[in-house]
């Protein structure tokens, strides 16, 4: 009995404690001294208590308009909200304050910060990617506005990691379309892909999926359409065989080369000839 009475005074001096610190808080906010405020604001943010920093600058702004302190106040006030995590206003704010600003020193930070701040919002790659395209491309205006900047290093790795994310999405996305038999919706999203993404690194591994999944995409046609499909994939099969001698899918897509040149000479009577590189491979 002796103990739980402890627990409880100790709870109920905490709670006062509390309550003294909010009505502290409460008594700066309120009592109209835009000094004190301001002087309360950056106390705050040095303490870590963004959100209460965040309140006094807002209300100090208007004070201060036309005035020096304006853009440590606007800066800083934007800087909260990247540091509570409110990632859309913080891109808001420090684009405002880079436009509002356009000579301060501090407004290649706020066009980092902006395009951070959209990074912060890119989610795994399986997700709809709004905010990496939007992180990518202020990065990308970053970069050719800053290309001096200390930062440019940080900029471009972090526009090759984002690559890299959208890249996984458009393979997994077209692997998925091939695992539900989709073949041509597999085949559109690889070639978008080797398009977009040029110089992956697994370039081999999409030109195989292409060739396998127009192979399969033609044998389950109907006969109108079979020959149209079994000539593309003579075409992305031989385009595969020219570029990945050796590799270990070789012998499979030489298969569906092959077979597919087999095909058309039947569905041609003969007339088909095999005029691509891959017959004497």
């Amino acid at each position: 009995m002796k103990k739980r009475l402890v627990q409880l005074s100790f709870l109920a001096a905490l709670a006062v404690l509390s309550v003294g610190c909010k009505s502290e808080f409460e008594k700066i906010r309120g009592s109209g001294d835009t000094d004190n405020m301001y002087a309360k604001a950056f106390f705050y943010y040095e303490q870590g208590e963004y959100l209460r920093a965040q309140t006094l600058l807002e209300l100090v702004i208007p004070t201060y308009r036309g005035k020096p302190e304006l853009e440590k106040i606007y800066y800083t006030y934007a800087d909260t909200y990247y540091k509570l995590g409110k990632y859309i206003m913080a891109n808001y704010y420090f684009k405002n304050f880079a436009s509002t600003f356009p000579n301060s020193p501090q407004r290649e930070d706020a066009d980092f910060m902006a395009a951070y701040s959209n990074y912060q919002m890119s989610p795994g790659f399986r997700l709809e990617q709004t905010y990496t395209e939007k992180a990518m491309d202020d990065f990308q205006l970053f970069a050719n506005t800053y290309p001096n900047s200390p930062r440019l290093k940080e900029c471009n790795r972090l526009i090759d990691e984002m690559r890299l994310k959208m890249e996984k999405k458009a393979y997994e996305e077209g692997i998925l379309y091939y695992n539900l038999r989709q073949y041509q919706a597999a085949t559109t999203t690889f070639e978008n892909l080797l398009k977009d993404f040029p110089e992956t690194g697994n370039g081999e591994q999409v030109r195989y999926h292409i060739a396998k999944a127009n192979y399969l995409l033609a044998e389950n046609s109907i006969f109108e359409k079979q020959e149209e499909r079994y000539k593309q994939t003579v075409a992305y099969a031989s385009d595969y065989l020219g570029k990945f001698k050796g590799s270990s899918n070789y012998n499979e897509v030489k298969s569906f080369y092959n077979n597919s040149v087999k095909k058309l000479k039947s569905i041609t009577n003969g007339r088909y000839q095999d005029k691509g590189a891959g017959a004497g491979l």
